[in-house]
C-alpha cells in the first residue's frame, strides 16, 4: 500500500544545547516522508516558495518520494526558528513565517485520491478536511496536530479526530485537548470523539497506545547523545505508518510491531541535526535497532520461573 501525506515542507533554525542549524531542511511532511520511504512507497502534498533550493528537492526524489503534489508558489517558504535547552522534549519557538502556507490549498493529484493510507500531518484542521474529502475510500486514515489548533480551531480538529483511524499527538496535548490532567481519563475522551487509536508521544519516555479495550506501551531508544529532536514525531509517525504500509497488517499484533518501528526511527532522527542522520541510514541499522528495541522489555513469564 502506498501513502499519501498532506503537511508541511519548510526551513528551520534550530539551536540546542549541542549547536545550531541554520535555514535546514525540515516540515512535518518532509520527516514524515523521508522516514516512510524507507519502508513504502510516498507521494507528498505541500507547498513551497521560490527560493526552496533544487538540491532538496533531489533529496527527495532520491528518497523515491512522489512530488507530483509538491506546490511551489510565489513568495518565500515557509521558516521555523525554534530553541531547545537540556529539556529537550519541549522547543521554545522562537519565530514562525507561514509565507506561502498562508496561501496553499491542497490539491490532491487525480492519482493521489485513490491512495489506501492517508497521512495528515500537522496541519491547519480545516485543510485536513479538505483533504479528507478529495479521498476516495482509503484503508487507513492518521491524523497528526499540535496545542496551536487545539486551541485555535478546536471544533475542526475534533471533527478530524471523527473521521479517521489514528490520532497521534504529545501528551500535553492530549491533556489540552480534554481538559483532563489524566492522561488514561484523556485518551478514553478522545477515543470516544471517533478515532479507533490513540498514540500518545512522550519523547524520551516512549509512546502509548490506546483503543477502547486496551493500551500498550513502547519505550524510547537509550541514547548516549541527542542531538536535535526537531521533527523526532513525524519521524516516528512515518515509520509507524509506513511499516504498516508495507505490511497491510492492521491486527493488534502488526499495529504494536509498527508502532515500535516508529520509535526506532525517531531515535536516529534525534542523532543529528535536520535530517542528516537518516541520510546516512540504511536498512540493516533499522533491523539491528528494531532487535535491540525487543531486548529493552524482553523478561520471562512467571510460568517460567523454578
Amino acid at each position: 500500500m502506498g501513502i499519501v501525506v498532506v503537511g508541511t515542507v519548510a526551513f528551520d533554525t534550530v539551536e540546542t544545547p549541542f549547536g545550531k542549524g541554520e535555514n535546514v531542511l525540515g516540515g512535518s511532511a518532509t520527516y514524515f516522508s523521508t522516514s516512510a520511504s524507507f519502508f513504502s512507497d510516498v507521494s507528498l502534498v505541500a507547498v513551497v516558495g521560490e527560493d526552496f533550493p533544487e538540491e532538496h528537492l533531489q533529496f527527495l526524489r532520491s528518497r523515491e518520494i512522489d512530488l507530483q503534489g509538491l506546490q511551489r508558489l510565489p513568495g518565500k517558504t515557509f521558516h521555523w526558528t525554534g530553541k531547545y535547552g537540556y529539556d529537550l522534549n519541549e522547543a521554545q519557538t522562537l519565530d514562525t513565517q507561514l509565507n506561502v502556507l498562508m496561501d496553499f490549498k491542497p490539491q490532491l493529484p487525480e492519482t493521489y485520491c485513490d491512495t489506501d493510507v492517508l497521512f495528515l500531518a500537522n496541519i491547519d484542521p480545516e485543510l485536513q478536511l479538505e483533504v479528507l474529502d478529495q479521498v476516495k475510500s482509503p484503508r487507513l486514515v492518521a491524523c497528526d496536530s499540535m496545542n496551536f489548533w487545539i486551541s485555535s480551531k478546536p471544533a475542526a480538529l475534533k471533527e478530524v479526530i471523527k473521521r479517521v483511524d489514528i490520532v497521534i499527538i504529545n501528551e500535553g496535548e492530549a491533556r489540552m485537548l480534554t481538559g483532563e490532567p489524566n492522561l488514561i481519563k484523556a485518551a478514553r475522551q478522545i477515543i470516544a470523539l471517533g478515532c479507533k487509536r490513540l498514540v500518545v508521544k512522550r519523547g524520551e519516555y516512549g509512546v502509548l497506545m490506546f483503543t477502547s479495550d486496551s493500551v500498550f506501551a513502547a519505550p524510547a531508544y537509550p541514547l548516549e547523545e541527542v542531538f536535535d529532536p526537531t521533527g523526532a514525531g513525524d519521524t516516528f509517525a512515518g515509520g509507524f505508518i509506513g511499516y504498516l504500509a508495507n505490511t497491510g497488517d492492521l491486527s493488534e499484533e502488526g499495529i504494536r510491531q509498527a508502532l515500535v518501528f516508529g520509535s526506532v526511527m525517531a531515535s536516529f532522527n534525534v542523532e543529528d541535526f535536520s535530517l542528516e542522520r537518516l541520510k546516512r541510514l540504511d536498512y540493516q541499522e533499522i533491523e539491528t535497532r528494531y532487535r535491540s528495541f525487543r531486548q529493552l522489555t524482553t523478561f520471562r513469564d512467571l510460568s517460567t520461573n523454578g
